[in-house]
Parts: structure tokens; C-alpha cells; sequence
């Protein structure tokens, strides 16, 4: 008798991160990266423990797009794991606007609403939608899964997420969406999981990476975030500009003659870490190197992060609880140690022992500072199988469910 399983998928412009779990969509038992798609793209997987599992050399144009990498990557999962029989795919995807916010299997109208999302998240929602296209030509007969980064904040009330735009433009979906969500819900999780008196306080968790946004979370339920109607705005990130004064633009569009396109390929793909160093948008290029200007870029990621963490404290009526997640946040000491250097009157301070290269727990103020590993796949794949379980019992609702 075959096992189920369920697959997660998080597409990107040009890799694929790949997860194949247990039917419960508890356990991970093999990981996969697909890298460099169009182009001399590779597969690699992994089992549990994370030793290499040997796959067949593929095609030379295996990955020549999406499309052709997920039937390169679904054949050596069949060829890797015949016992199982992947029962659902969970996909990421970045955006869910207005209408989307809890786990749904997707049909053609939900793929409708979520394509003419594309211009909100265009790093991201375009890849997103090619991963779901090509598993359902695949998997024919599998429920796809859209799980939404946008969902965990849809609990912000209308203050956190309304624009001062006149009240009409609210109604059109011009709102403060927030996003990595499906990041902080497995902090959530994992607070509740082994910290329940602070999970039930007030946290603000700083998921940083090459896209890096923070979260206000009282009681597992988000506040505020520093993500507003695109993954553009807030902190600095590694190609992304954050918080910008729209005047910039303006004077851009008038003094340069800027379009839409140009501002979009500005703001989304020449700025953040990359713009300001002029050197990379890998921290881990900016740490290595002597140049000033990259020294300048790591000052500027910390100075908004530390200015965004006030303003979340703020939000939340006060701070129990500080954690690091993402690339970034997870890996870099220096970072950590310079967001919390000084911040004794906040209460947060930080074992520098503790902190390079890190424990769990790396505070030494009244304030709990952790540092904790995101996993985006395993609530992916939580929540494939919480659709599929409730399908028959009618639409499936979370408390992040989308409001009007």
C-alpha cells in the first residue's frame, strides 16, 4: 500500500525550494532546491537528516523553465520515493489581496484573482503562480494548495492597515497588506509550542533575509507590520529600497521622466543592500568585506530595524519578547549584536558569547531575546492537509480569514 504525502512548493524567479512530507504534514522526510532555472539549472535533495540523495543526471533542458524543472523534480520524486503518493501540493504565494487570506485549493477563478495580483509582488507572485500552473499540469488530479503571506495579518485592525487616501480606495484593496506571513506563523507556533507565557504576551519578531519585513504579535495574532501594500515598503532589504518618502518618486518621474516601469526596476531591483553598498545584497559579501560603503549598508539595515522595533513596542503597548528569524536574522551575530546594542532602556540586551554564533536564547534583559528558525514549509504543509481534512465540511477558515 502506497503512503501519502504532501508537497510543498515555494517558487522563485530562479530556483525552486522543494519539501516532500509525511501525509500528516507533520514530518519532512526529503528537501529539494532546484537553482538557476533558464539556465545550467541543478537539482539537489535531501533526506531528514540532511545527507544527499543521489538523483539520475537530468536532460540537458530539464530546466528551462519552470514548467520543465517541476516535471524534472516530480520524476525523480517518483523515481526516489515509489511508495508514496503525493496527495496534495502546498504552494507559497506571496500575495492573497483582499479576497485571500485563509489556505484554499485552487481553481481557475482563484488562479484569476491571484494573476492580477502579479503587479503588487512582481518578484515574487509571477513565479509563485508558474510553480502552481505547472504542478496542476502535472498533478491533474491532486488539490494544489495557495497558502498566503499575506494572511497572518489580516487580524491588524484598520488602523494598522489603512493608507490616508480618501476611504474609496480602502474598498478597492489599497490597504497595508503585511507579509512573510506564513514566517511568522510558524514563530507563533513554535512560541506557543515552548514558550507559552511569552507567546502570550507582546513580540516582535524581526524576520530578516534578502526580502525582510518585522511583525508586532500579541497573543499569536498580528498587530502591525512594516510591510504595507507591497513587499517594498519598511526595512531595508537586499534589492528593495523599504520605507521611501513618495516625494522620491515624484521627483524621479518629473526630474528624470520615470515611468512605472522604470520606478519598479528602480525600487524593487537596484536599491536596498545592492544600492547602497554598490558592491552586493548578500550580507554575508557586505560582513567580508573592508569597503566603507559596505559598512554604511549594514548601518543603514540596522538603523531602520531598531527604528521599526520602537514603533512595533509602540503598536503593541510594550515589548516581552524579541525574535530573530530568516537568513539573516538566523545567521549573523553582527546584526543581532548591533540592533540590540544600547537598547538597555527598551530592556533588550544580549550575551555576546551567547550570540556568536547563537543559543536559542541569547538575552540577558527583562526583555526575552531569541533567536529561532523560520519554517514556511512545514506550515505550508499543515495547512494542505487542514484543507484537505476539511473539504467536505465546507470552506476552510482560519482567524487570519480575509474581511472586506
Amino acid at each position: 500500500m502506497s503512503a501519502d504525502a504532501v508537497l510543498t512548493l515555494n517558487a522563485g524567479s530562479s530556483s525552486l525550494k522543494l519539501a516532500l512530507f509525511a501525509g500528516d504534514g507533520d514530518r519532512a522526510f526529503a528537501t529539494g532546491l532546484v537553482d538557476r532555472i533558464g539556465g545550467a539549472g541543478s537539482l539537489r535533495l535531501r533526506d531528514a537528516s540532511g545527507a544527499d540523495i543521489a538523483v539520475e543526471t537530468p536532460e540537458p533542458d530539464a530546466f528551462g523553465d519552470h514548467a520543465a524543472s517541476l516535471r524534472t523534480v516530480f520524476a525523480a520524486l517518483r523515481t526516489t520515493f515509489p511508495g508514496h503518493e503525493i496527495t496534495a501540493v502546498g504552494h507559497r504565494v506571496v500575495h492573497g489581496g483582499p479576497r485571500h487570506a485563509a489556505p484554499v485549493i485552487v481553481d481557475t477563478t482563484v488562479l484569476a484573482d491571484l494573476a492580477a495580483l502579479n503587479t503588487l509582488a512582481p518578484l515574487h507572485q509571477p513565479h509563485n503562480l508558474a510553480g502552481i500552473r505547472a504542478a496542476m499540469a502535472a498533478f491533474s488530479d491532486t488539490p494544489q494548495v495557495a497558502c498566503f503571506d499575506t494572511g497572518f495579518h489580516r487580524t491588524d485592525d484598520f488602523v494598522a492597515e489603512a493608507y490616508a487616501l480618501p476611504r474609496r480606495y480602502h474598498a478597492q484593496g489599497v490597504r497595508r497588506y503585511g507579509f512573510h506571513g506564513l514566517s511568522y506563523e510558524w514563530i507563533a507556533h513554535e512560541l506557543a509550542r515552548t514558550e507559552p507565557a511569552l507567546a502570550a504576551g507582546r513580540v516582535v519578531v524581526a524576520h530578516l533575509g534578502n526580502g525582510a519585513s518585522m511583525c508586532g504579535v500579541h497573543a499569536g495574532r498580528s498587530v502591525a507590520s512594516t510591510m504595507g501594500f507591497s513587499p517594498l515598503d519598511g526595512l531595508v532589504m537586499g534589492t528593495r529600497c523599504g520605507q521611501i518618502d513618495p516625494g522620491v518618486l515624484l521627483y524621479l518621474m518629473e526630474a528624470e521622466g520615470m515611468d512605472a516601469a522604470a520606478l519598479s526596476e528602480l525600487l524593487y531591483r537596484q536599491s536596498g543592500l545592492l544600492g547602497l553598498s554598490g558592491i552586493s545584497n548578500d550580507m554575508r559579501t557586505l560582513e567580508a568585506s573592508d569597503a566603507s560603503e559596505a559598512a554604511e549598508a549594514i548601518a543603514c539595515f540596522v538603523a531602520r530595524i531598531r527604528r521599526e522595533l520602537g514603533g512595533l513596542a509602540a503598536a503593541l503597548g510594550g515589548i516581552d519578547g524579541l525574535v530573530f528569524t530568516g537568513g539573516i536574522g538566523e545567521n549573523s551575530a553582527r546584526v543581532r549584536a548591533a540592533v540590540c546594542d544600547g537598547m538597555g532602556w527598551m530592556g533588550i540586551g544580549i550575551d555576546a558569547a551567547r550570540n556568536d554564533p547563537s543559543d536559542r536564547d541569547i538575552g540577558t534583559g527583562a526583555v526575552r531575546v531569541l533567536v529561532i528558525p523560520t519554517n514556511e514549509e512545514r506550515v505550508i504543509a499543515r495547512a494542505a492537509r487542514m484543507v484537505l481534512d476539511r473539504r467536505d465540511r465546507g470552506p476552510c477558515r482560519t482567524p487570519g480569514a480575509a474581511r472586506s
